[in-house]
């Protein structure tokens, strides 16, 4: 059974890559497939997107296809960036832009209101386009004071993982594929994963 990873973004392809490795589950890169469309993620949440990005990516290429979206939520921000977490500061999607404006405006929050947790939303439809498994997982920290560590993207650099004090971007890429949000959303969406591989008999 072949399944294409839908993203366009190389470190979160590579993620995606490790951790979705199932046995009889061949993984392909949307750089295999170069006149893949660009989907429009207008969702009006991370899961609406990820249905849409894997639905249209499976019809278009009549192929299996896992859409994922994913962002940050800040409680003294009411939840934002949320959806808008790639394009927070603007187009062209920039990370360092996106994490300045974020210390921006978090500048006069205190650190007992520097909540904040990473959303992951991943689709997996079949080459009708028909959603045939979901997932959703969260990681949960708080929003530093100044970036740390260069490891990771997004917003790593700011992000304290959980009770501790160093950020994704300093703890080692190993411990924040073993505790992201992505991670969470794999580990729940790899069974059902694994039913489709038995079920299909061979790829599509």
């Amino acid at each position: 059974m072949l399944l294409v990873v839908g993203t366009r973004n190389r470190k979160k392809r590579d993620e995606l890559l490790d951790m979705l490795a199932i046995p009889g589950l061949q993984l392909a890169t949307l750089d295999q497939f170069p006149a893949a469309p660009e989907v429009v993620e207008d969702g009006a949440t991370f899961a609406a997107n990820a249905e849409k990005k894997a639905s249209e990516l499976a019809r278009a290429l009549g192929r299996w296809a896992l859409g994922e979206d994913s962002g940050l939520a800040v409680d003294a921000l009411s939840g934002a960036p949320g959806i808008f977490s790639a394009r927070y500061a603007g187009e062209p999607c920039n990370d360092e832009a996106n994490n300045d404006k974020l210390l921006a405006e978090l500048a006069q929050v205190p650190p007992e209101r520097r909540g904040a947790h990473y959303v992951c939303a991943m689709a997996v439809a079949d080459p009708t386009g028909a959603i045939r498994a979901e997932s959703y997982g969260r990681c949960f920290g708080r929003i530093a004071f100044e970036r740390r560590g260069t490891g990771g993207f997004g917003y790593d650099p700011l992000f304290l993982f959980g009770d501790g004090d160093a950020t994704f971007g300093e703890l080692p890429a190993a411990v924040k594929r073993a505790n992201s949000h992505r991670a969470a959303a794999c580990a729940e969406i790899r069974p059902a994963l694994a039913r489709l591989v038995a079920a299909s008999g061979e790829g599509p």
